[in-house]
């Protein structure tokens, strides 16, 4: 019995162990055929990009460093003058940060009522919490540049376009982020307040936000960063900014590179210094938060 008991065991092991070699192997099968559909899809649509341009990717591959160049040495032949156009720029540079700051304000203010109201034990209608996630979602969707095109026809020209279209795509994208930090909230504050009387706005204000502070503190000053970088890209459609300048000194060509190279500067100075003091309050606030 003993000798039945053992051969049956050994033999059920080995059912599972050929089960599971066989999962093994299936799951490999799966994941080649899908890398090699994602090659097969790759190298298609590269091919296809390359014919419909107005020159060939590998023709051209030996000029990429051309333009750099040109610029570069420009800039070194006036470097003597960088100083005074760094200075001239700095108002532009400015008008950049005031549409990031601006935009990310706006953006964060509306984030945090979509979040509250789009959350599952938060809402006030919970009924209506798959229309506001909709609207995140369609908010976020749509590129700030889409947006900020059709607002500089109807609006025209300027920062007041760059700024409502960074901050509507920033409110969606911060609707999404501090929704689901808000969903990880502790309800019994709520329903605590909610016995005392409290309305739904005491609520959220004394017993939910001071629960996700931090984390809402933390994705908005990423956002920030985001958006330093989106003002200036909008700079090219004619959002204002430095992006606008720049654009003007690149498309002008030989003999404004040494604007360009400045500006350059003012751009990549300003996002390293805004990234590392980001950087140090997020870390401050994640880690205060732990303690």
């Amino acid at each position: 019995m003993a000798d039945i008991s053992l051969g049956s065991a050994s033999q059920g092991l080995d059912g599972i162990q050929s089960s599971y070699m066989a999962q093994v192997q299936r799951r490999r099968l799966y994941g080649g055929l899908t890398l090699l559909i994602f090659v097969v899809l790759m190298v298609s649509g590269f091919n296809i990009a390359d014919d419909r341009n107005a020159g060939g990717f590998w023709e051209g591959l030996h000029q990429i460093g051309d333009y750099p160049a040109d610029v570069l040495s420009e800039a070194w032949e006036k470097r003597a003058d960088l100083p005074s156009l760094i200075a001239t720029y700095l108002p532009a540079l400015v008008e950049t940060v005031n549409i990031a700051a601006v935009s990310t304000l706006i953006g964060a203010i509306g984030g945090l009522f979509l979040s509250l109201l789009g959350t599952r034990g938060l809402a006030r209608w919970p009924r209506l919490i798959p229309v506001f996630r909709r609207i995140s979602d369609i908010m976020r969707a749509v590129p700030e540049i889409v947006v900020a095109l059709v607002l500089i026809f109807v609006l025209g020209g300027g920062p007041v376009p760059a700024m409502i279209a960074i901050a509507i795509h920033t409110a969606g994208a911060l609707g999404k982020m501090f929704s689901e930090v808000a969903e990880n909230a502790d309800l019994k504050p709520v329903e605590g307040l909610a016995s005392t009387g409290a309305t739904w706005s005491q609520s959220m204000l004394l017993g939910v936000l001071p629960q996700v502070a931090p984390n809402y503190i933390s994705y908005a000053l990423l956002r920030f960063e985001i958006n330093i970088r989106a003002s200036a890209i909008l700079g090219f459609v004619g959002a204002g900014g430095l992006g606008y300048e720049l654009r003007n000194a690149m498309a002008w060509g030989p003999g404004r590179f040494d604007e360009a190279t400045a500006i350059f500067i003012l751009l990549f100075g300003t996002i390293v210094f805004f990234d590392q003091v980001s950087s140090r309050y997020r870390n401050r606030l994640t880690k205060g938060q732990a303690r």
